[in-house]
């Protein structure tokens, strides 16, 4: 894996690649962004890279990404990503509310988010920021339901800031156990595909909780 994107990760040109990637995937979900991070990360922790010199296999030197700059790259471009996406869905007017209200996903979010953020209890926000697709629905969501940038932004600061910390943090320790190879890079893209479907699951059950508890409800009701 790193010989294959070896010229790319040993050039500054990596942090502009993170960065658009990180910034696009809000509008672009299918973007491998976070694979791109962890990748990045895993050859910084790798220092030197395997090349073949007069038929000898040597450890050559190369320049590799700085962890510091990396994280502060993807963690930047998650935070602009979110606040264009919430700035488009609250300026986007009674044609961009109906396209929510299309959108079962998109409500849903929007009137849990809307709760959330108005009792003070972000870390849905935070939580999205690992579910696939969620980052997009939450911002798209707080945008929507016209929640105020001071709600909206702390939290999407702070996700951007976990997120980036938890894809470096795993490329580099992967690298430093597992390796700088396909083994050690695909074992912490899984750990991060893995805090993705935890995440996913983690924002379905309370709308699950609260579809079983309706027939319930309107029982009561009726009698």
């Amino acid at each position: 894996m790193l010989e294959s994107l070896g010229s790319l990760i040993s050039s500054p040109w990596i942090y502009a690649v993170v960065a658009l990637s990180v910034l696009l995937d809000v509008f672009l979900p299918l973007l491998p962004s976070g694979v791109l991070v962890v990748t990045a990360a895993t050859a910084a922790a790798a220092g030197t890279t395997t090349a073949t010199v007069a038929g000898a296999t040597e450890q050559v030197p190369r320049e590799v990404p700085s962890l510091l700059v990396l994280a502060l790259c993807a963690a930047t471009a998650s935070v602009l990503g979110d606040l264009v996406a919430y700035r488009l869905a609250r300026n986007g007017g009674a044609r961009f509310d109906r396209a929510i209200a299309r959108s079962r996903r998109l409500t849903t979010a929007q009137a849990r988010l809307g709760t959330a953020l108005s009792r003070g209890g972000g870390v849905l926000v935070v939580i999205a920021r690992f579910a696939p697709a969620g980052r997009s629905v939450v911002s798209l969501g707080a945008g929507a339901a016209r929640r105020k940038t001071r709600e909206f932004l702390p939290w999407s600061a702070l996700a951007g800031v976990i997120w980036a910390g938890y894809s470096v943090g795993l490329g580099y320790f992967g690298g430093q156990w597992l390796g700088a190879s396909w083994f050690g890079a695909g074992v912490s893209v899984l750990a991060l595909f893995g805090a993705g479907g935890l995440a996913a699951y983690v924002m379905r059950r309370p709308s699950q909780r609260a579809r079983t508890a309706e027939p319930p409800a309107m029982a009561t009701a009726c009698d």
